[in-house]
């Protein structure tokens, strides 16, 4: 099945499907830009792979293998660019008096890593995403259905700008999950602000990205044009968050990590550029113990991350100047 069949919340499921997770939004509307965050209830064993050239994170190097922490108790994603880091401060107070965190002499102490896109150009740049919106997006977290399109830290987000900005459209938030022969969930949740253009995997149709008149730019053909030159694309980065039940290391959870890297390759042409911060955080709340074929979670996560990329845009609405994919496809089926 094609991942553009795939609209309703209910075919796609979510983060959400995970035991254990909740996840909350809070949008600034006056910019608009916004926070999300997943809380997982008991922590989760968690490992990242950062592969975009110009990221903005927050307690990324804590999810090394090598390193101490084993568990962490939330992930932040924002907008704002690095004032966005910001957010998981107001995340951390939310935990902190609850109680939760890694067990310290002093009491615990909440392990929240953090990263970010850069939205600055969507409206006013003072406006950023602080500790009281990410305070807010925690007070909301939920286990119901994971909202989407132009919501949390998706609020301010654009793709396509490999041509400049005003070409632009609407990027968004996404989320889709797959299910094990034994049962066993894999999830994700992409936030997708990118510099290139996003494509449905199965057809190589593109379902967002830089305009050309009513339709779609060509951007294979314009990077092989401008090779030589400086390429006017600031504002950009992909977030995805994968999380599985089933029980990884911090080694196993920084390969799923690596593995779902692909979907996003998929799903967004040209990926993992100079100009963007792509990353992916990896969840593992061990709620299943048995033994699992890391290979077969790897590859259905990568799936999941593709389609929470294609969901993200399609399900976004626009802002003045900014179209959602949804009219330029619209405007493409008139002609």
């Amino acid at each position: 099945m094609a991942i553009l069949a795939m609209a309703s919340a209910a075919a796609a499921g979510g983060l959400t499907d995970i035991a254990g997770i909740r996840v909350g939004h809070a949008v600034d509307a006056r910019r608009p830009t916004g926070v999300t965050v997943v809380l997982i209830d008991g922590g989760a064993v968690a490992g990242v792979d950062v592969r975009g050239s110009a990221p903005g994170t927050r307690e990324t190097d804590l999810l090394a293998p090598t390193n101490l922490v084993e568990r962490i108790h939330a992930l932040v994603l924002a907008g704002g660019s690095a004032f966005g880091l910001d957010a998981a401060g107001g995340v951390m107070r939310y935990l902190d008096e609850k109680g939760i965190g890694h067990p310290t002499a002093v009491g615990p102490v909440p392990i929240v890593p953090a990263a970010i896109i850069f939205d600055l150009g969507v409206g006013d740049p003072k406006i950023r995403p602080d500790a009281a919106l990410g305070y807010r997006a925690a007070q909301s977290a939920s286990a119901d259905p994971v909202a989407e399109g132009s919501v949390g830290a998706g609020a301010g987000a654009t793709v396509g700008k490999l041509l400049g900005f005003d070409r632009a459209t609407r990027g968004g938030l996404g989320s889709a999950s797959r299910r094990l022969a034994d049962g066993r969930r894999v999830a994700a949740l992409a936030v997708v602000n990118a510099v290139g253009n996003v494509v449905d995997p199965d057809s190589g149709a593109i379902v967002a990205g830089a305009r050309a008149g009513s339709g779609w730019a060509d951007l294979e053909r314009a990077l092989v044009e401008a090779d030589r030159a400086p390429l006017p694309v600031p504002f950009n980065t992909t977030l995805v968050v994968v999380a599985t039940d089933a029980a990884l290391t911090k080694a196993q959870a920084t390969k799923l990590a690596q593995m779902a890297h692909d979907g996003l390759a998929r799903a967004v042409r040209p990926a993992h550029t100079m100009y963007d911060g792509d990353l992916v955080f990896a969840l593992a709340t061990g709620a299943r113990s048995e033994p699992v074929e890391l290979t077969v979670l790897g590859a259905l996560a990568a799936n999941a991350v593709a389609e929470a990329i294609v969901r993200g845009c399609r399900l976004a609405s626009s802002l003045p100047g900014i179209p959602a994919a949804s009219e330029v496809t619209a405007s493409q089926s008139q002609e």
